[in-house]
């Protein structure tokens, strides 16, 4: 700390009457100081950070901070106001303003001394401290940390004209074994009950003060109130993950956030209070109680249905086939959204102008409002530019998995050199994670304090990119797209059996862990073969058939749950109801809580079915351009009838399957209670509240 503050840069007669004034006063401290390279450039920053959320706290604190590319290294100033500032509290004015100004390319080291003083600011013998004191120099030790400069020379006078009494010596030890048995009775009771437990996570948009400010908030409060309470402080010099253990015995969790909490459905299934981190700050212990009333009540949060089983496994110390598994999956579910948008923007574009809409003009050249080619021709020009974004988009995202925010660039600038040198989704992959790896080596690399502000937005992504670039288009980028070239056309050249059983193995695939890796493995595979602006008749056939198998195992759910009710408990028949409307829009996750809860039955079942209407569509000929859609796209299918007939033996022979290997274990205790038969457990099903499906 002692390199963050000096005297010069605390004023204990700060004679500004509104915030702004005070930032600038403090600022302009820092910038004589050489700290601010641009004194208006940093505090538009700081305005815009005050502009997301104030940055007064009750106790007549202030605390303007922000992260910013005009400041050289950590700094803090003190400002202290006799009439006071508003800065936004709900108890009023702040006397005691620190200005906190952090790079933008901050280290963990000089983060984490702010995130103590953070901590500090709650306590009240050190505030009050500050406010009596006489100089700057006592003020700076006092935020330093360290002992104020006329505090030796007080002990010592007190030591030396001060004798310390024997009597009270004396005593003390007789007034102990009195006030012993007093206490004896009440501690068997304690220990015999055990204390509510209590995760939380904070975090605030820059992660340097109020993130630490109401993890320390909450930790007192859960002293006060004997609550046993772990904070996850996700700030700007990283966090650690809480352990996978304490969550799973917590009895409740407290979320205090401003921006999205990292990973939060590894909360799910727990009594929940998600709020703002200002709240956690200024009243805790109403966070506390809250969330103990809630447990009490036994309401609980549900998981995401975004979020299959597979992708929330991994902890800290996962292996490196997990963390690639991971990375990949986060291109890929980015990718997505740009699929079924522009894949279902293109098959509109053919379903209204024809399959010859691929030839029209630009419509910014030819564009007739009244003639249905026109809007034809712009939907799937629209689709095509979205599907343009595929590659870049699966490579940017595999970065940022692997690097966060920094392999952005250098992840787009690769995927966009795949497409270049027509290494197509291959290239991509290799673009992604190659970006990943170098934006990690850069980041591993010690540098001078005064670089720092530059690394994330000049050094980080001119190097990477740099580097990436070369690779791509002289060292690996050729060879990708040989080896892109040879899969199209063996895939082209797929006939009779062979096209049979690749079907089947994608229809095992897409029903293998629905929604998991390896169904967007299949999926993938599928919709880069069409995404292409004359995509092949095997293409289509293929994407056809992922589709078709990705609809069977929720329709096969939604109809076993029909059928034979009894064999399923009521959570279970409610979401049945759900998978119908799923399965029809081809979202395989709608089978997630049905094979969550019974997998070795569930799950083969599932397998079975796709691989039949997998097979099935390729033996028919079934060809799909959309990438999404479910039956909503069945006009645009070819030879829809037989592809339907594919769909329907597949739900058939997995809802055969999951029946008879459910008979074979019986009935679910109490489901049968409600009344035999079909007709009596949808009735009472109908009386319950719908569930969102959880994933």
């Amino acid at each position: 700390m002692s390199d963050m503050i000096t005297a010069d840069l605390v004023d204990l007669d700060l004679s500004a009457d509104t915030k702004e004034a005070a930032a600038r006063a403090l600022a302009e401290r820092m910038a004589a100081l050489g700290r601010v390279t641009d004194l208006d450039g940093f505090l538009a920053d700081v305005a815009a950070r005050e502009a997301q959320m104030p940055t007064g706290l009750d106790g007549g604190i202030g605390i303007p901070h922000c992260r910013s590319e005009h400041v050289t290294e950590p700094t803090l100033a003190f400002g202290r106001s006799a009439d006071g500032i508003d800065f936004g509290a709900a108890d009023g004015p702040a006397d005691l303003i620190f200005l906190i100004a952090a790079p933008a390319g901050a280290d963990d080291a000089h983060l984490t001394i702010l995130s103590a003083l953070a901590r500090q600011l709650l306590n009240a013998e050190f505030t009050s401290a500050l406010r009596s004191a006489a100089d700057a120099e006592t003020a700076t030790a006092l935020i330093r940390g360290e002992e104020p400069p006329a505090t030796a020379a007080t002990a010592t006078a007190a030591t030396d004209s001060t004798t310390p009494p024997e009597e009270p010596l004396e005593e003390s030890p007789e007034e102990t074994p009195e006030e012993t048995p007093k206490e004896t009775p009440e501690e068997p009771s304690d220990e015999n009950r055990r204390p509510f437990r209590i995760v939380a996570v904070t975090s605030c948009p820059t992660g340097i003060a109020h993130t630490y400010m109401a993890a320390e908030a909450l930790e007192n409060a859960g002293r006060e109130a004997g609550v046993e309470i772990t904070v996850e402080t996700q700030g700007s010099a990283g966090f650690t993950r809480l352990d996978p253990a304490l969550i799973e015995a917590a009895d409740g969790v407290i979320l205090a956030h401003d921006v999205p909490v990292r990973d939060k459905d590894r909360f799910a299934g727990k009594p929940t209070v998600d709020t703002g981190v200002k709240a956690a700050v200024n009243r805790p212990g109403e966070l506390i109680a809250e969330v103990r009333e809630k447990a009490a009540r036994g309401e609980v949060t549900s998981a995401s249905p975004a979020v299959t089983p597979v992708e929330r496994a991994g902890e800290p110390g996962e292996g490196y086939g997990t963390k690639l598994r991971k990375w990949l999956m986060s291109g890929v579910s980015y990718m997505v959204p740009f699929v079924a948008a522009g894949g279902l923007l293109i098959a509109l574009g053919f379903a209204i102008g024809g399959y010859d809409i691929d030839k029209a003009p630009s419509v910014m050249d030819h564009f007739v409002w009244t003639q249905a080619d026109s809007w034809g021709a712009l939907l799937f020009q629209i689709g095509g530019v979205a599907f343009g974004f595929l590659v870049p988009v699966l490579a940017g995202y595999i970065a940022y998995g692997m690097a966060d925010r920094p392999g952005l660039v250098p992840g787009f600038v690769g995927g966009s050199i795949a497409l270049t040198v027509n290494a197509g989704f291959l290239g991509g992959l290799a673009a992604g994670l190659i970006s990943g790896a170098v934006v990690m080596a850069i980041q591993r690399v010690r540098i001078p304090a005064a670089l720092r502000g530059i690394m994330p937005v000049v050094v980080i992504p001119l190097i990477s990119s740099a580097v990436v670039g070369f690779l791509m288009f002289v060292v690996i980028g050729k060879p990708i797209a040989s080896a892109q070239k040879a899969m199209t056309d063996w895939l082209g050249g797929l006939s009779g059996t062979n096209a049979v059983l690749l079907g089947a193995l994608l229809g095992l695939m897409m029903c293998f862990d629905l929604g998991g890796p390896v169904n967007k493995v299949a999926y993938t595979f599928a919709t880069a073969g069409i995404a292409v602006a004359d995509p092949s008749d095997s293409a289509m056939k293929i994407m056809a058939a992922a589709m078709a198998a990705g609809m069977v195992p929720p329709l096969a759910m939604a109809l076993a749950t029909t059928v034979h009710g009894k064999l399923f408990n009521a959570a279970e028949r409610e979401n049945g109801k759900a998978a119908w409307v799923l399965g029809a829009s081809f979202i395989s996750e709608g089978a997630i809580p049905f094979a969550a809860a019974d997998p070795l039955r569930v799950i083969p079942a599932s397998m079975a079915g796709g691989a039949l209407t997998g097979a099935l569509s390729m033996a028919f000929g079934a060809t799909l351009r959309a990438p999404h859609g479910g039956v909503f796209v069945v006009p645009l299918i070819g030879n829809p009838l037989l592809y339907l007939v594919a769909i329907a033996a597949g739900v058939c022979v997995t809802t055969a399957g999951v029946i008879a290997l459910k008979g074979l274990r019986g009935p679910v205790p109490g489901a049968g209670q409600q009344g035999p038969g079909t007709a009596t457990d949808t009735a009472a099903g109908t009386g319950t509240a719908k569930q969102p499906v959880a994933a």
